[in-house]
């Protein structure tokens, strides 16, 4: 990268670390389980909701409970279940279609991290009627309150429940975009472990990682705080913890639980001090391809953190003693070769692939463009890379580069 480009990305991320105390950041309320939702409703003096989910999510039933308590307590409400597992233009102007022609008033998003970004979003577009879901990408372009937004996580990882962050896919242009506006922060999440209950291996073990990936990134980042620090040092030592039971037992309810509180603990610190290039490159994948945003996280997490080097051994070091990896009698170098080893050994007993299929030499060049264009200047990174350097993740994960 070039020297001026890469101090004025510095300058930047300082500055923005520097105004983290007097940001409006906010926790969203935590109701512990679906029955507890009446009291929200009264609170809220709600009418009408537009619920958004997929048709995963209403296929396992997972809307009974919400819509039980809608019903005793004469709620109305409405439901929404096409999103797509990266959440298109298309579905949120479709929910915010079915939204304003039933009157509704509020907004309850069932599911994992696409139907929480996809329902943010409407409440973005119901406050801003003027202006596109594309006006509104970026950071901090949307300031209006938005209608009582209510997130339900069936997953334990995006920890999009707590996070000022909704991903959007321009299904058009190929592309994969984040509105970053802290009203887009839920005003109350729900975590009921029993609702994970029916969540498949595959999506435990993907999404799992996905929340590792997001504590990692927002510990080894250079906007952290005390606060933010232990939340990722926890939630890392809780992944690690229970990860796998959830995995092979999915109706460990201690376990589920205690992923679901992983996922929260690791959104709130990338909230506040964000992620880095695993996320940035992750994203144009699932924006090109379709790729699942946690699978392509664990698959590009290794590689990304080995490419930081020495910047990031510290740092590791923290992760990996919390992780129960290492210990404090390691060194730096040592302690951190050991937590990437682990990730590694984690994604490979969870039947995670080391590479990823689908991937297009000839695309390479603008994915890495794009993931460029996110991540800098705005995410606090321990290693600035340039477009040539963030090229080389994506071959080191394509499914071809060991045929050649």
């Amino acid at each position: 990268m070039l020297l001026f480009k890469a101090a004025y990305c510095r300058a930047f991320q300082a500055a923005f670390r520097a105004a983290l105390p007097i940001l409006p950041y906010r926790e969203p309320e935590i109701v512990p389980t679906c029955a507890e939702l009446p009291r929200v409703f009264l609170k809220e003096n709600v009418k009408k909701v537009l619920i958004v989910a997929d048709q995963g999510v209403r296929n396992a039933g997972l809307l009974a409970p919400i819509e039980s308590a809608l019903t005793k307590n004469a709620v109305g409400y409405v439901v929404y279940d096409k999103t797509r597992p990266n959440p298109t233009v298309d579905n949120v102007e479709e929910a915010l279609t079915v939204y304003r022609e039933n009157g509704c008033d509020a907004l309850i998003a069932v599911g994992g991290g696409s139907p929480i970004d996809c329902a943010k979003a409407v409440g973005a577009r119901v406050v801003y009627p003027n202006k596109s879901v594309g006006k509104l990408k970026g950071l901090l372009r949307v300031w209006r309150r938005l209608p009582p937004l209510i997130a339900v996580p069936t997953t334990a990882g995006t920890g999009s429940e707590t996070t000022v962050a909704a991903v959007i896919v321009d299904a058009e242009k190929q592309h994969k975009y984040t509105i970053l506006s802290f009203p887009l922060i839920p005003t109350y999440a729900v975590l009921d472990p029993e609702l994970t209950f029916s969540l498949p291996p595959n999506l435990t073990a993907t999404t799992g990682i996905d929340a590792l990936v997001h504590a990692v990134e927002a510990y080894v980042g250079r906007s952290t705080t005390k606060e933010t620090r232990r939340l990722a040092l926890d939630a890392t030592k809780l992944i690690f913890e229970n990860l796998e039971i959830a995995f092979n037992d999915g109706r460990n309810r201690d376990a589920r639980e205690k992923m679901l509180r992983a996922a929260h603990m690791a959104g709130l610190a990338f909230s506040k001090s964000y992620v880095g290039y695993v996320h940035a490159v992750a994203h144009t994948l699932g924006g090109r391809y379709g790729t699942p945003h946690g699978l392509a996280n664990a698959v590009i997490t290794p590689y990304v953190l080995d490419a930081y080097g020495k910047s990031v051994y510290r740092k590791l070091r923290d992760l990996a003693v919390a992780a129960g990896v290492a210990t404090r009698q390691d060194d730096a170098k040592t302690a951190a070769e050991k937590m990437i080893a682990a990730i590694r050994n984690l994604n490979a007993k969870l039947g995670i692939p080391e590479r990823l299929a689908g991937i297009k030499e000839e695309d390479i060049p603008t994915m890495a463009r794009l993931a460029a264009k996110e991540a800098n200047p705005l995410y606090p990174v321990p290693k600035l890379f340039g477009v040539k350097e963030l090229e080389q993740f994506y071959y080191c994960v394509a499914d071809w580069r060991d045929k050649r």
